[in-house]
């Protein structure tokens, strides 16, 4: 046989052998070679860029939730503040509506400020405090739920990376 005659009948060989493997189970083929180092971490690569495409999850710019962020402080004090000025100017509008209060001495107007102002103040500390409690549990809500979120993107990233590294033939612990 010549060597053009040799190389047809390799071919029509190899053929016959792809079409009758068509139909048969796949096998798992493991390469004779272990991959070079570039190819690893060229597969790496495609693999982590397309578990990020695929989760919508970079793990190069995943957050930690800063436990330190916004600190929900300080609602007493500037409810008491808002509610002292608030008592302060009610007492002194209150006061010019009643004829009295003109006739009154600059000191009992004074006192009678003051006491509005206390009064407001502690109304305003009462209010500030539970508005207090209020954003810093919906702020440790919106926490849950951004970890919530977070981890779920994580475990879609890690489940496509693995798979993409499986289907190329390499053992992900």
């Amino acid at each position: 046989m010549t060597r053009r005659n040799s190389g047809i009948a390799t071919a029509l060989a190899l053929g016959l052998l792809v079409a009758a493997g068509a139909g048969a189970q796949t096998t798992n083929v493991q390469p004779s070679q272990p991959p070079s180092a570039e190819q690893t971490a060229k597969d790496q690569a495609e693999c982590q860029a397309a578990a990020k495409q695929s989760s919508g999850f970079d793990p190069a710019a995943a957050t930690v939730p800063d436990a330190s962020q916004e600190r929900h402080v300080g609602g007493r004090v500037k409810g008491a503040a808002a509610g002292a000025a608030g008592g302060a100017v009610a007492a002194e509008v209150q006061g010019r509506d009643r004829e009295v209060y003109d006739e009154l001495g600059d000191d009992v107007k004074q006192e009678h400020r003051q006491n509005e102002a206390r009064e407001g103040a502690a109304v305003g500390a009462a209010v500030g405090a539970a508005k207090q409690r209020q954003d810093r549990r919906s702020g440790r809500r919106d926490d849950r739920s951004a970890e919530k979120e977070q981890a779920e993107k994580k475990a879609a990233y890690d489940q496509a990376y693995e798979s993409c590294l499986t289907a190329r033939g390499y053992t992900v612990p």
